[in-house]
């Protein structure tokens, strides 16, 4: 899927999402404690831990993760050099479908980044 208004997937997805909070509060709620802890700063800083989220999402094919990591790095201060970088290694890692979903995970960035507040 190639999705062309980063911002309104997100806004989707969001009312998605909290319809399965709804039906399954226990699970959600015991995913988004590990996403908060997964991505805290220890050792690694939540900007590159969302910088490898974002990787990972590229690889899996996957556009919620795209959105979601995307914008949350973008938050962290990520630079679009630095997803591009992140892209060339998910790229490395995940061959042909991952330049492919490379291409939308710096659309997504894009969209959420320095560029879109300007």
């Amino acid at each position: 899927m190639s999705v062309s208004d980063w911002q309104s997937f997100i806004s989707q997805t969001d009312k998605r999402m909290a319809e399965l909070r709804g039906g399954i509060p226990g699970v959600t709620k015991g995913f988004h404690e590990v996403a908060r802890a997964a991505i805290a700063p220890g050792v690694l800083d939540s900007k590159t831990k969302e910088l490898i989220a974002l990787a990972i999402g590229i690889t899996a094919r996957c556009d919620g993760c795209l959105a979601y990591h995307a914008k949350a790095a973008a938050k962290y201060g990520a630079t679009r050099e630095e997803v591009m970088e992140t892209i060339g290694v998910a790229v490395y890692m995940g061959g042909g479908p991952s330049m492919i979903y490379g291409a939308e995970a710096l659309a997504a960035f894009d969209a959420f980044g320095p560029k879109a507040e300007a």
